[in-house]
């Protein structure tokens, strides 16, 4: 399954966590599940499938599926 793009939210639904620890923890760069770059004075960040499923040992597609009310094929 493509997982595609996945939010702060997301993310942080996998980690049970907040949306705002996974904001800092990115750009602090003490959580390795991607990318935060700040663009001008907005932050945009890239979540990796495969770092997330690293640090969370999660089925991230598996979980994606379910926050997304989608069945896994």
């Amino acid at each position: 399954m493509e997982v595609g793009k996945i939010t702060v939210q997301e993310a942080a639904a996998i980690l049970h966590v907040s949306q705002q620890f996974v904001r800092i923890g990115m750009q602090q760069k003490q959580l390795p599940i991607g990318t935060a770059l700040k663009m001008s004075s907005k932050w945009t960040y890239q979540i990796s499938a495969g770092l997330l499923a690293q640090y969370s040992g999660a089925d991230v597609a598996a979980e994606l599926a379910r926050i997304r009310g989608k069945a896994v094929a």
